[in-house]
């Protein structure tokens, strides 16, 4: 029975809320809104360039979403599982979104769920359901910097998305390439501002079009490139609301990557905080 809830715990853990796509522009700050961190040129334009692409994420209320998740080793050899997410907005930028993750392949995890409620500086509230033990566990989120399931998504990779878990500081501009489209973008390195991170600082490539994160290059607590993520396939629902269906993690270090490939999203599917509260999972999954 250990050796079951351990594994189940170890991939529960992978899959908190998919990085936040992007939805509608807005204003880039005034002065009044700067944090007090933000004192030179280059740190202004690096906030108000991450502000406009994390405020355009504003707005699309609640999602709904299944995805594929494929660990590839050195050598090529893959495994897989499915997974389905449920999202709900933050109220405001003092807070994160809320997610519910169910494991439904393979079968050693089949209706493990997570339920996450993400903060900015302090460890994100989560709360996991193991069907083995048919109980909720309250798990800790404290060491954000561990690996999930042998895959190169780090648990922090998934949560650490908000705006203000960061400092910013602007680089250059330029152009890069992705999912093989070129894009000129801005680029931004962001230092965490949260204990516990496996990183000293990551480098987000901001397409300078409609504001999205495409690429994020993460250095380890050394100092050396350590993973890049590439954000591919975005795609619009409605009105400007973006979001990417193609995410892989490859590590320099070790060869190895990690893709997530999502399906259509659902939006407004009509969830609210109730659907959010841990006592939701025994009952739903």
């Amino acid at each position: 029975m250990k050796t079951v809830t351990t594994n189940l715990w170890r991939n529960a853990l992978l899959a908190t809320a998919a990085f936040a796509a992007i939805a509608t522009p807005s204003a880039i700050a005034q002065d009044t809104d700067l944090p007090d961190w933000v004192d030179s040129d280059s740190e202004r334009q690096g906030y108000e360039i991450a502000m406009r692409s994390d405020n355009s994420d504003n707005g699309f209320g609640d999602s709904r979403v299944e995805a594929r998740m494929v660990l590839r080793n050195a050598a090529g050899q893959e495994t897989s599982r499915e997974l389905s997410f449920q999202t709900l907005e933050r109220a405001d930028n003092t807070v994160g979104d809320k997610s519910v993750v169910v494991f439904h392949t393979p079968a050693d995890v089949e209706g493990t769920a997570l339920l996450s409620h993400a903060r900015i500086l302090e460890p994100d509230d989560q709360w996991l359901y193991l069907p083995a033990l048919a109980r909720v566990r309250r798990i800790s989120s404290a060491n954000k910097s561990g690996p999930f399931v042998g895959s190169e998504f780090a648990f922090e990779d998934f949560t650490a998305v908000e705006l203000n878990k960061y400092e910013h500081n602007y680089v250059s501009s330029g152009d890069i390439e992705v999912g093989g489209e070129t894009m000129a973008v801005d680029i931004v390195e962001r230092f965490p501002r949260y204990e516990n991170s496996g990183y000293s600082r990551q480098v987000s490539y901001i397409d300078q079009d409609v504001y999205q994160i495409r690429r994020i290059e993460f250095f380890d607590r050394r100092g050396d490139l350590l993973k890049t993520l590439d954000l591919a396939d975005y795609r619009e629902y409605g009105d400007g609301i973006w979001r990417a269906h193609a995410l892989t993690m490859t590590n320099h270090q070790t060869g190895k990557s990690t893709e997530l490939v999502y399906s259509d999203y659902e939006f407004g599917v009509g969830l609210s905080d109730n659907d959010f509260v841990r006592g939701v999972l025994e009952r739903q999954y």
